[in-house]
This record gives structure tokens, sequence and C-alpha cells, in this order.
């Protein structure tokens, strides 16, 4: 990752850690990253991730739950969610405290 800041090493670092079949906020990232007031920089960094598979920036959404930017589409981002067993309804996943 040879031209990335320490912010953006940083934000995929913590997209790595997301466990398969789970969410995070950008909110959550920046919360985790102690600037907590980052979570736009948080979406721009996920925006250069040349890993999509490898670092699982898919697993990241909207604080309204809903799907927000991909670089392999929003389908694909739905998709990728969906089968990892997460229910994805219109552009929203739901979450299972949803009721």
């Amino acid at each position: 990752m040879g031209n990335f800041s320490g912010f953006q090493k940083d934000v995929l670092a913590q997209a790595a850690k997301i466990p398969y079949g789970e969410v995070r906020t950008y909110g959550d990232i920046a919360q985790a990253l102690g600037k907590p007031r980052a979570a736009r920089a948080v979406g721009t960094a996920l925006g250069s991730n040349p890993l999509l598979i490898l670092i699982p920036c898919h697993r990241v959404i909207g604080a309204d739950d809903r799907l927000h930017g991909y670089a392999g589409g929003l389908e694909t981002k739905a998709f990728l969610l969906n089968l990892e067993g997460l229910y994805i309804e219109g552009d929203r996943v739901v979450r299972a405290d949803d009721g």
C-alpha cells in the first residue's frame, strides 16, 4: 500500500477486522480510530481500497443502516452482505435487533 497515508492504512486495517456476517458503520470505524468526527474521511479512505474482498469494505454501512459507496457498486455490496447472511431490504441492512 505504497502511497497511502497513515490514516488510510488505519482505516483499511479496521475494515479488515470486521468479522464475516457483521457490519460496522463509518462512524464506528472513526470512533475506533479515536477520531469520532471523521466518518466521512473513513468513507473516502475506504474508497481507496485496492483489495475489495481481502479488505471487506462492503461490510461498512451508513449510520442509517443504508448501503453507501462501494467501488464494486451497491448491487454487489448488497449481494456480498446477503451472501454473508445479512438481510437487505431495498438499500438498507435489516439488523437482527430491528425486530
